[in-house]
């Protein structure tokens, strides 16, 4: 529903933020979500079907001067966009501009994030005292925690993104789920390779770990590659007005797709290796191989972030 979410900002675009224009823009987005949705069921493509349900709902402008208190102009264009009183790209600063459309969390979601986080913590405390030798808890049981613990971690993840924000639109639910799930996996195989670093499992689970973290990483890989922009329209403009905004995945979504690919050769490569050490010399020793795998991904993620920048300084420096 992200061409929802973009006609939307534009039919509010410009008015000042109050409870009752947020209480309108939200129970319009609902009822577009519906529409949509009905539509998108009769055979619509997801961008059609946003639009046609927007087109339904003809001239909004009305609606929107009345929700700010701002006189109605009786012969603005049906055209579902309010008269903009204030562009975006008018403020003297982002900063001003993220003020002005600051959107609070939702108190279910801080409730959830917070309730998730010391599940998290006390999980992986009852693990710890475990591995330390405090508590006597069969294998079974430990490992039934760190993956309790890993869907916390996920959990919180997904909640997270699939949360509308100052500056993004919610992710859908199904992608949310996906980053869930991603997280979950790499969490828990993470988890795994450090309880039997610190002896709780024998060596052999090293195997488990890696065939919980590769598809996590894959799986992150692929949610990344084809993740769509989710800013929202008045970021976007305020960004076209005082400079590029974000880091270089963001502007450049080519140098985001190349990292996604490097990354996954990276860490297959990594894990292929780990298992014939474990296999071959021992799997004391195989798990150098990932701390290898670690080195070159944060290098490669600091040449793709920062690297660009001497390419960008070029062009100004020989005019």
């Amino acid at each position: 529903m992200t061409t929802v979410h973009r006609l939307l900002d534009e039919a509010f675009a410009g008015v000042e933020p109050s409870l009752e224009v947020q209480d309108l823009k939200e129970e319009i987005r609902a009822n577009l979500e519906a529409r949509a949705a009905e539509l998108q069921a009769g055979g619509a493509a997801p961008d059609e079907a946003a639009r046609r349900a927007f087109d339904e709902l003809g001239d909004l402008s009305g609606l929107v001067a009345d929700a700010a208190g701002a006189p109605h102009e009786p012969d603005a264009p049906r055209s579902g966009r309010a008269p903009r009183s204030v562009s975006p790209a008018g403020y003297a600063t982002t900063a001003q501009a993220m003020l002005a459309h600051k959107v609070r969390p939702k108190p279910g979601f801080v409730l959830g994030v917070v309730i998730a986080a010391l599940v998290l913590a006390g999980l992986l405390a009852v693990a710890a005292l475990d591995a330390a030798g405090v508590l006597a808890l069969p294998d079974l049981a430990v490992a039934g925690i760190l993956l309790t613990a890993a869907s916390a971690a996920g959990f919180v993840v997904g909640l997270s993104l699939s949360q509308e924000t100052t500056t993004n639109h919610p992710l859908p639910s199904r992608r949310a789920g996906g980053y869930y799930l991603a997280t979950g996996l790499a969490v828990f195989g993470l988890l795994l390779a450090l309880f039997t670093v610190l002896g709780t499992f024998p060596s052999w689970v090293y195997a488990f770990a890696g065939v919980a973290v590769v598809p996590g990483a894959i799986l992150f890989v692929g949610l990344g590659v084809t993740q769509t922009n989710r800013k929202k329209a008045w970021f976007r403009e305020v960004a076209r007005e005082h400079g590029a905004v974000g880091d270089r995945f963001e502007r450049d979504p080519d140098a985001a797709a190349r990292f996604g690919i490097f990354t996954s050769v990276i860490w297959m490569t990594s894990f292929v290796v780990f298992a014939v050490l474990g296999f071959t010399v021992g799997w004391s020793w195989s798990w150098l191989a990932l701390v290898a795998g670690w080195i070159v991904f944060m290098l490669l993620l600091a040449k793709m972030l920062f690297g660009e920048r001497k390419d960008e300084e070029k062009p100004s420096a020989q005019q």
